[in-house]
């Protein structure tokens, strides 16, 4: 990596206030099928949209095009206002999160609500330009509040400061090695995102690299295995694909051709090695998967191909304890326990065994809902589908339940299969088939949503 990116880990350590984006003025921070934009006017239509925001302490951040969601999220840290990042753009959770956040607005563009109302700031079309010297953050600045997906329980709020952005920056570039280039000569890979920009794995990779490393991001967000590949048409060189197992799954289904990409990251979600596999094969380049949460970001990876073990990034140090594992790193401002239960091995590197509240021991065997549902998944004819433990019914028994997309199969014909592939006492005692299941923009499911199936 170039000096000029090399500098954040040195800006970093020392605390000092820094710049919003680094790199030559000339550098590509966006592309898309017209061109790309320099980092020059990126930040002109930031201190020119800056100058524009309402005032308060917090902005949702709204925006669906990636690039007005970078200008918009810098524009708000240059007015020192806190950006909100909730799970979802869905309205109740929009309310949900303001109502949380009164003295809030949110940032939405031209013609993305009929009647946007007086909180509500859009982005015109044609974004004002103000030049300037470049916007420096202090690093304590909360820039950033995440929200869970709730994919196991109810979202929580998680802040992040500026200072743990570029950190967290600097591990995801050194996680990110052989995938990228080296930013030397204003260079910058191309990389393709299909996850949002307001989901923390989308924000370290589709926001964060572009302005702090040797990356520029397409500006769109494509959803469908056609628009991925016209998009990545754009770059001028091989594009990074950063995706998730249920867009991954979709985009090797639909035999669409790709271009060549430099690799593919994945996150959000399990990656079976079969995937994985099967990307490698189909698109010639590394598929690496990616380990974290909203609470702690990115801290692990591995090449779910050739992997099963995950390799911590530089500085993360993890420690197994009853309620799940311990998290320290340099970009967090305290430890962090998350549910999921590991195996640290010899050399560093460590084994996920599942989350503590989806591990079940029935009859003194034990198993877990991740392991369950790779079964479910692997069953001829199941197309989707999840395993999930209901609420306690009276006595206290909390029954198992998978929700299934499989058309033409009907209960009986699934449990027959699912008997010589899984222990009797791990079946489900309820099921319910359903055309598409309740994800989220990033494949996630959020747990209510799949209770609300057997409650209806």
């Amino acid at each position: 990596m170039s000096a000029v990116f090399d500098n954040t880990a040195r800006n970093v350590a020392a605390g000092d206030p820094s710049p919003l984006a680094i790199g030559p003025p000339g550098r590509a921070i966006v592309f898309d099928a017209h061109g790309a934009v320099p980092l020059s006017r990126f930040l002109d239509e930031v201190r020119g949209v800056a100058a524009g925001l309402p005032t308060a302490a917090y902005v949702l951040n709204l925006c669906e095009d990636r690039y007005r969601f970078l200008v918009a999220f810098c524009a708000a840290a240059m007015r020192g206002q806190t950006t909100l990042l909730p799970a979802s753009r869905a309205e109740a959770t929009v309310a949900q999160v303001r109502g949380q956040y009164p003295d809030s607005y949110c940032i939405v563009e031209m013609d993305a609500t009929k009647d946007p109302g007086a909180d509500y700031h859009v982005l015109p079309h044609e974004l004002p330009r103000r030049t300037g010297d470049i916007p420096l953050i202090d690093a304590d600045a909360l820039v950033a509040i995440g929200f869970t997906s709730g994919s196991t329980g109810q979202p929580t709020a998680t802040p992040k400061r500026w200072r743990a952005f570029r950190a967290g920056t600097c591990q995801n570039l050194a996680a990110l090695t052989g995938l990228l280039g080296t930013g030397d000569a204003g260079f910058t890979t191309p990389v393709l995102a299909t996850v949002p920009s307001q989901h923390m794995y989308g924000m370290e990779m589709s926001v964060l690299l572009p302005l702090l490393g040797p990356v520029a991001v397409h500006g769109s967000r494509p959803f469908f295995p056609a628009d991925i590949a016209l998009a990545a048409h754009d770059a001028a060189t091989p594009p990074l694909l950063v995706t998730s197992p249920v867009h991954l799954r979709a985009l090797l289904h639909s035999g669409v051709a790709m271009p060549p990409l430099a690799g593919i990251v994945c996150s959000t979600a399990p990656l079976p090695p079969e995937l994985a596999a099967e990307a490698e094969q189909r698109f010639h380049c590394h598929v690496r998967e990616l380990f974290g949460s909203t609470e702690t970001c990115v801290i692990a990876r591995r090449r779910t191909a050739v992997e099963s073990a995950w390799t911590p990034l530089p500085g993360v140090c993890l420690t197994p304890q009853p309620d799940g594992t311990r998290v320290s790193a340099a970009h967090l401002e305290h430890p962090v326990v998350l549910a999921d239960v590991v195996e640290l091995q010899a050399d560093g590197r460590f084994l996920l065994r599942g989350r503590h509240a989806d591990l079940l021991e029935i009859a003194g065997k034990r198993a877990s809902l991740g392991d369950l549902t790779r079964v479910l998944l692997g069953v001829p004819g199941v197309e989707d589908g999840v395993i999930v433990q209901l609420e306690a019914e009276k006595g206290g028994v909390r029954r198992i339940a998978a929700v299934v997309v499989a058309p033409g199969m009907d209960e009986p014909s699934l449990m027959q299969l699912l008997r010589g592939r899984c222990d009797p006492v791990f079946l489900p005692r309820r099921i319910r088939f359903v055309a598409r299941l309740p994800r989220n923009a990033t494949g996630k499911i959020p747990r209510q949503s799949l209770l609300d199936i057997f409650s209806a």
